[in-house]
């Protein structure tokens, strides 16, 4: 029995979102398992039968008695329908590269299981079973990252299939497998495809789904981090608070920035800063005046990302849908996730336009002239390096945040003899706003200590706000401050290493 057994069970209700977004996380890290309620078994049988219905009066129908793509104009013989599908994987599995890890290949598997119970696949009832069951017993197919335009994830999906079938390569308890042994391993029984369900399973968008739902949960506690880091800085600057009142945000309240303004607000409150006439200067540079503004559009484009990650976690997108009400199969285009692409694509700029605002707050803090600190930081004089170097990093960072964040071409190239001439690139898409969010992370944890170490040199006695006192109190458990000159690198691996997995330590301020 796997592990991932022993967990708690989520129920894929109908008429209801199956499935949160940050469910399936929970279930991608083996935190939860999948069950199928009834009346999914019931939604799924209905539109089976529209599926067998058009097989019996042999009637035009996309993927299950015609041909895919350019294959399109082909009717597929009545005794070929079977070994078509089976075939379907198979040529599809076009996937290269260093496999995804486990967490991915879970999140995939499980955003397909919620868009065949959503019912529009027409799929065979025991393939969701299937599926399910090798989520719930650790069965994790080995998935190459490159190969999907994003126009339905073909490629991962035909090796997730195969692999379902008993063909491939699988993890299964640490091991790498034949599919055929892990699944016996594992107590499963392969997948017997039948008409419609070969092209059921790999035409859809899971692997790009299946990443976003892990990349929300992983923005929106560095978000966090990056907030609480950016109060720290403020403490140490001795910035004017008076940028981030809440009269001056009604005047125009842009996308996000209350919200960010309440943020910093709740970690400064109860500090010195927030006193009338504490502040060094009248008015502060940007990086720091425009916070509210800055976080705020990163608040805004992570809503929107996790809205059009719920739509598409939702929805089958499946071509053609079964509309098993009307027993009406339709051709359509709900496989494009032109709008999903271009929400991630908007919170990766909206990411490094922060890192940009980052990256000045820490150099600033080191200039004399800026925030009347020593230079560097170092309080022993200018014998010693201090954090100067880190400077060199900081500014890496920053250029590659922005290099990934750019966004992708229009389109590709077109495929399948030109009938495929739009594809929003979605997987390309996730995987720079995974560069950007890691070097994001980086710049963070940076900001961190060196924003530490100016509250420290700037007076022992100044009394910082509720939030921004536990975030020093959180740097220091684990990095020292500096004195001598030391390796910066292991002090940033430490903090890098704790927020990635851990909120931040002021998540139960009131805002």
């Amino acid at each position: 029995m796997s592990s991932f057994a022993s967990a708690p069970s989520y129920r894929l209700l109908p008429d209801t979102l199956p499935l949160d977004v940050d469910d399936v996380a929970a279930i991608a890290c083996g935190k939860a398992w999948l069950t199928v309620s009834p009346e999914i078994e019931s939604r799924l049988a209905a539109a089976r039968w529209v599926v067998e219905r058009s097989v019996a009066e042999q009637l035009p129908t996309y993927g299950l008695t015609t041909g895919l793509g350019a294959g399109v104009d082909t009717t597929l013989d009545a005794d070929d329908l079977v070994a078509f599908q089976n075939r379907v994987p198979l040529a599809r599995s076009v996937a290269v590269g260093d496999s995804v890890p486990r967490e991915a290949v879970r999140a995939m598997m499980v955003a397909r299981a919620c868009g065949l119970a959503a019912g529009g696949s027409g799929v065979s009832p025991i393939v969701l079973t299937r599926l399910i069951d090798a989520i719930n017993a650790g069965f994790h197919p080995v998935i190459p990252r490159h190969g999907s335009l994003g126009a339905a994830d073909l490629a991962q999906l035909a090796q997730m299939t195969r692999a379902l079938m008993g063909d491939g390569r699988v993890e299964w308890q640490g091991q790498v497998l034949d599919a055929g042994e892990a699944l016996a391993r594992a107590g499963l029984v392969p997948l017997e495809l039948g008409p419609r369900d070969g092209h059921a399973l790999v035409a859809a968008n899971s692997f790009s789904v299946g990443q976003a739902c892990l990349r929300l949960a992983d923005i929106g506690r560095l978000l966090d981090w990056s907030c609480l880091a950016a109060a720290l800085n403020c403490e140490g600057f001795r910035a004017n608070t008076n940028a981030f009142d809440e009269r001056a945000m009604a005047v125009r309240p842009a996308f996000g920035q209350r919200q960010a303004a309440s943020r910093l607000l709740a970690h400064l409150r109860g500090g010195e800063l927030m006193a009338e006439g504490t502040a060094r200067k009248l008015q502060d540079p940007l990086s720091y005046r425009c916070l509210p503004q800055i976080l705020g559009a990163v608040m805004h484009a992570l809503d929107e990302a996790r809205e059009a990650t719920r739509i598409e976690l939702a929805s089958g997108g499946d071509n053609p849908v079964i509309l098993a009400d009307e027993a009406l199969v339709l051709p359509n285009g709900n496989f494009d996730t032109t709008a999903f692409t271009l929400s991630w694509a908007r919170l990766a700029l909206a990411i490094a336009q922060s890192a940009n605002a980052t990256a000045h707050r820490i150099m600033k803090l080191m200039s004399p002239h800026d925030s009347g600190l020593p230079r560097f930081l170092t309080p022993l004089g200018q014998s010693r390096t201090g954090f100067a170097t880190v400077q060199k990093t900081v500014s890496m960072l920053e250029a590659e945040i922005r290099h990934f964040a750019a966004p992708m071409p229009m389109s590709a190239i077109p495929v399948a003899d030109g009938v495929e001439d739009h594809a929003s690139l979605a997987p390309s898409t996730l995987a720079n706003v995974a560069e950007v969010v890691e070097r994001m992370r980086w710049l963070v944890s940076i900001e961190l200590v060196v924003s530490a170490q100016a509250v420290d040199l700037r007076s022992a006695s100044n009394a910082l706000g509720h939030g921004t006192r536990k975030a020093l109190a959180f740097v220091r458990e684990h990095v020292a401050a500096l004195h001598e000159d030391r390796p910066h690198n292991c002090d940033f691996e430490t903090i890098n290493r704790l927020i990635t997995k851990q909120i931040s330590p002021t998540a139960d301020l009131d805002p």
